[in-house]
């Protein structure tokens, strides 16, 4: 929450014409004396907005119409919706760096509500400010509800003449845009249940990327006069208290919605994360890392890499009780994290397959991980980083490792670290089994759902937790494999002990992980599947996750597209951070050798199989390793043992 309430004083309304940074506002006046429209003129795009009116058009450099920004907001509650009765003339303030427009209305939810627009070259800055009391639901903006007589009322969205979509969130796998009428979902929630299929990167960067072209890809070169418009979400990572950021198509239009699931109270003043429109890319990738620039030049991530990237965070303590941003890490990058990897996954499935009964967590043992790695030894490949994957714990919340399965896990990570190898531990996201009860988000039963870490004690058996995996009196590991970060808890109904929810949560519980990891183990491995910006100080490298979405009707798609898209999106938002290119789940054997070809070129090449793929059984071949064997060793990690 920002503590900002609707801003006043005797500049606003003071309207002359005013030309300042390359930014020009001007008006119209009607015969009564009184102005009648507002004129915006600045480097990317003209904005007008009608003194009586609640919408801003929009157009670009070359004069075509763009949309029409609905200016009113909803900021709804769980008390009641948010509907506008009256509205005052928008009124313009020039004495800052940049103008601004305040609009104010009169809400039946707050005492007070207005819509704040600033307007910078080549970008405009919105955000909403209300003040009253209320317990925040479904946060509506660029849209709003009208009971104002004489109008049109209801619910009433922006209108665009937007004809294509970029999410930075994989979807659907076949696709990389999609039609500015469909919809779009960019948070820390989802799984593989219908229309919730957006859990690979959470969460993604807050920002879509939109056009007036029709485009069937990314990189497709526009049309003469073309470009693509920024629509992103800005703000510190710890007041981004929703779950999910919801593009809305509408009728020839859209609105966004933010998902604040009655967590968030409301006392006194409320202003909302900014939105921000920025005009002038040539791709959603450059789009995306304008948005880089843009969150870290106002101190909202870390500050953009030089030439010669370093990782992202060293923490001098753990982060314990209070958890938040540190200064980044100057060490350079340990050469072991670029090193090839296997993770047991894959071929843990593999076995399950062929296991009448057995399921893949079953099979993370001490003794089928041996046999992995023989295999692999066998045919040359030695891996420089093992991650043993789910479920070498005995239970989850508390990292305790299951003897029956690991007798001897220290011990084995200690022979595999003589070897010259590092290995890395597998570890859920907000599992809570082995903890008490009092130290997650529980349901109106009292049912934990979750760890939380707003809780202090909490944060401190997390802390604990991980200084028990990576601590040299522990199991002494080399880093973690943090999965699963899209089961942060969400509902209405869910009570936690501190005011941070949702991505605000994530980053929070993240935040604990990799300072800990960093003070027992200062050149530990981060991996996380969250490549917003402001995550890069919370992780060290970017797992671009599953293949497909094997829950869906028809789950194959090409692999290669798709993960070159997660590749680009990741190094647009952090370039200072590895990519892990992952290796589940194989579609086929083609498939696996097309990516297979590819993976030196996105990022640290992961190997998730070693005989055998899983969804298919088919058997890898001679020609399989040899290219395994010359793709590790462009990585760095020449073969060993002797190939067959």
């Amino acid at each position: 929450m920002v503590p900002s309430g609707p801003a006043v004083g005797d500049r606003w309304g003071r309207m002359r014409d005013v030309a300042e940074n390359g930014v020009r506002v001007s008006r119209s006046w009607g015969s009564s004396g009184t102005p009648e429209t507002i004129t915006v003129e600045a480097p990317g795009y003209r904005l007008r907005v009608a003194a009586g009116d609640s919408t801003a058009r929009l157009w670009d450099t070359t004069g075509r119409w763009v949309a029409e920004l609905n200016l009113l907001g909803a900021l709804d509650c769980l008390q009641g919706p948010d509907e506008t009765t009256a509205l005052e003339p928008v009124m313009v303030d020039c004495a800052g760096p940049h103008p601004v427009l305040l609009l104010r209305r009169s809400s039946t939810r707050w005492e007070s509500a207005a819509a704040r627009v600033e307007c910078r070259p080549g970008e405009i800055e919105l955000s909403w400010e209300v003040r009253g009391r209320g317990t925040l639901d479904g946060v509506h903006l660029l849209a709003g509800r009208s009971v104002m007589a004489g109008g049109g009322s209801g619910f009433t969205p922006s209108g665009g003449a937007f004809r294509t979509l970029f999410s930075p969130n994989p979807g659907d796998p076949r696709r990389l845009v999609r039609g500015a009428g469909e919809s779009a979902v960019i948070g820390v929630v989802g799984d593989a249940g219908p229309g919730r299929g957006h859990w690979f990167s959470t969460p993604a960067p807050l920002c879509l990327v939109l056009t007036t072209a029709a485009v069937r890809e990314p990189e497709q070169r526009l049309p003469e006069g073309e470009r693509w418009w920024t629509l992103a979400l800005g703000g510190p990572v710890d007041q981004l208290n929703f779950t999910q950021l919801r593009y809305l198509p509408a009728d020839n239009g859209f609105a966004l919605r933010l998902d604040y699931e009655g967590q968030t109270r409301v006392d006194g003043a409320f202003r909302t994360p900014p939105v921000v429109l920025a005009a002038g890319h040539r791709d959603p990738y450059q789009g995306l890392r304008w948005y880089r620039g843009y969150l870290s030049a106002r101190g909202w991530a870390p500050p953009r890499p030089d030439d010669h990237p370093q990782p992202a965070a060293d923490r001098a303590q753990a982060v314990t009780d209070a958890p938040g941003p540190a200064a980044p890490h100057r060490q350079p990058r340990p050469a072991w994290w670029s090193a090839p990897m296997f993770c047991g996954w894959g071929a843990q499935n593999h076995l399950a397959a062929t296991r009448r009964g057995a399921t893949a967590p079953d099979l993370s043992t001490q003794a089928n991980y041996d046999r992995f790695l023989d295999e692999l030894e066998a045919r040359g490949l030695v891996p420089g980083t093992v991650v043993i994957d789910d479920k070498w714990q005995a239970h989850y919340g508390t990292c305790e490792p299951d003897t029956t399965k690991w007798p001897d896990l220290p011990g084995w990570i200690a022979r595999r670290q003589a070897d010259g190898q590092r290995v890395l531990l597998w570890w859920a996201a907000w599992e809570w089994d082995g903890l008490p009860d009092e130290l997650c988000v529980r349901n109106p039963s009292g049912q934990p759902v979750a760890l939380d870490p707003s809780h202090p004690a909490a944060r401190r058996v997390l802390a604990a937790n991980v200084a028990r995996m990576l601590g040299r009196d522990g199991l002494n590991a080399d880093g973690l494999k943090i999965d699963f970060t899209a089961r942060t808890p969400s509902g209405t109904a869910l009570h936690r002990y501190g005011p941070a929810w949702g991505i605000a949560l994530l980053h929070q519980m993240l935040a604990v992980v990799h300072a800990e990891a960093k003070r027992v183990k200062p050149d530990a491995l981060i991996v996380t599947q969250t490549p917003h910006p402001s995550f890069a100080d919370v992780t060290d490298m970017i797992r671009l996750n599953d293949m497909l979405r094997l829950d869906d009707f028809e789950p194959d798609a090409p692999v290669v597209p798709q993960m070159r898209y997660r590749a680009a999106v990741a190094a647009a938002s952090c370039p200072e951070l590895l990519l892990d290119t992952d290796d589940w789940c194989a579609p086929d054997l083609t498939g696996w050798r097309e990516y297979l070809a590819v993976k030196p070129e996105i990022g640290v090449p992961s190997l998730y199989y070693t005989t055998h793929l899983d969804r298919t059984g088919q058997a890898l071949e001679p020609d399989d390793y040899a290219t395994l064997r010359e793709v590790w060793a462009r990585a760095g990690r020449p073969a060993r043992g002797k190939p067959c």
